[in-house]
């Protein structure tokens, strides 16, 4: 392992593992320490993986459908085949139900007309057209378990839907992270795991490299902070989380796991839904199973939490999940007991991601991105390592914010809205999908 190197990668997750894969093919020469065993080990692993395109901005929608070409020619991307396999892109289609909050989805509408992308306005009836076991009825607002009014519709029927069929997920986070592993290393980087980082080194001036719990040092003008849930520490450790508005924490989440109803092949059949009407998102999954996760209503308590000590058992917010769910697909089975997974989001105050420098020169954060940047992943490796290579070369980011030009949208992305120093964005959702 090299004791010094170009650039210092803090985590090794789908972002992480970009990172270093775009700053290789510049020819720098990293390495990414990770406190896990393997590559894409931590958040990333039970990460839902959705592809989705629908944004309500046409900067979120021009991101989103970047990463969207690189998943659908993944090996081409990467410039390798892994021994291990490659991770596949697995088109679904997206529902998005109209909602009073959403605006009936009429800026995302405007978005996906400015970029071109195809979609289907759909009324109640074509949605039970597209998915022959959807209840279109209204159960907004979305209400906790215990409120009495739980479960019965407000209304008929939905506003209606927005169906965009260039939606999907990706059938493996860990391999597809691997992938890169692979591809980056084929350029030169390095992977350190089972190494925590417990202090990052600096001089008067800048960043000077990080020391490792085994006690070793490494040295590099460039550290880049990918820490997932646990970044909020490594910007402690950097001295740099006093200045920035914007900040991160770990947030728990669960996703569930349930079979189908009898009779319906949902693997085959169904499709990515986002649900505001009742608080949830759900995609299909092998076996003819139904992930369902939260789009975190307002009834709900949020659980920030230890990123190091905290409950992974399912609870009642898994089963709640599952029933919101019910409301929209008939005959879903609810089991007595939940059964999913348990993980962290990196989240920031206004759920949007942090892809900035800070304001220890050579200290890079892409931070705050769990539960929706797993799609951006190879647009946000190439946008950080253009980011860093016009600080690294006297630009003030700050004042004149740096735009990364996306090939495939031919549009630029102003990393201005991305900063550590923004205002909270009170047009977020403050929720994801993913």
């Amino acid at each position: 392992m090299p004791k010094r190197c170009d650039a210092i990668i803090i985590g090794a997750g789908i972002i992480g593992c970009s990172v270093a894969f775009e700053l290789s093919k510049k020819g720098l020469r990293t390495v990414n320490i990770d406190r896990l065993p393997a590559a894409g080990f931590g958040s990333t692993s039970n990460s839902c993986a959705i592809i989705r395109i629908h944004y309500s901005t046409p900067e979120g929608v021009a991101l989103a459908r970047e990463g969207y070409q690189h998943w659908l020619n993944w090996p081409d991307f990467l410039g390798i085949q892994d021994k291990n396999g490659m991770a596949r892109y697995v088109n679904t289609g997206v529902i998005v139900i109209k909602t009073e909050r959403n605006k009936n989805l009429l800026n995302v509408m405007a978005s996906l007309d400015e970029l071109g992308v195809k979609y289907e306005n759909l009324d109640a009836q074509e949605i039970i057209k597209k998915l022959p076991i959807t209840d279109t009825r209204k159960y907004a607002p979305v209400k906790h378990i215990d409120n009495p009014a739980f479960g019965k519709p407000t209304g008929e029927t939905v506003a209606g839907a927005v169906y965009v069929p260039e939606s999907g997920y990706i059938t493996d986070p860990v391999l597809s992270t691997h992938n890169v592993q692979c591809a980056a290393e084929a350029k030169g980087a390095a992977f350190q795991f089972n190494a925590e980082v417990i202090k990052i080194r600096k001089n008067a001036h800048r960043v000077t490299g990080v020391t490792l719990r085994s006690g070793e040092e490494i040295d590099a003008p460039v550290v880049v902070n990918v820490a997932g849930p646990h970044s909020y520490l490594i910007n402690r450790m950097a001295g740099v989380e006093a200045e920035m508005k914007i900040r991160t924490r770990a947030i728990r989440v669960e996703v569930c796991h349930v079979p189908a109803p009898d009779g319906f092949d949902f693997e085959n059949e169904g499709f990515m839904l986002s649900d505001g009407d009742i608080g949830s998102y759900a995609r299909p999954e092998v076996g003819n199973h139904i992930l369902i996760g939260s789009e975190e209503p307002e009834c709900d308590v949020l659980d920030y939490v230890d990123p190091d000590h905290y409950n992974r058992n399912c609870s009642q917010q898994g089963t709640t999940q599952v029933m919101r769910q019910a409301q929209r697909i008939r005959d879903l089975p609810i089991p007595s007991q939940p059964k999913g997974i348990v993980d962290l989001y990196d989240l920031t105050d206004d759920w949007m991601p942090i892809y900035d420098k800070s304001e220890l020169p050579g200290f890079y954060m892409a931070v705050g991105t769990s539960g929706n940047q797993y799609k951006n992943a190879p647009v946000v490796g190439a946008l950080m390592a253009g980011l860093i290579d016009k600080c690294e070369t006297g630009h003030d980011h700050d004042a004149d914010p740096f735009r990364y030009h996306m090939k495939h949208t031919d549009r630029s992305c102003n990393l201005g809205f991305f900063s550590r120093l923004r205002e909270i964005n009170p047009d977020s959702s403050f929720s994801v999908v993913g």
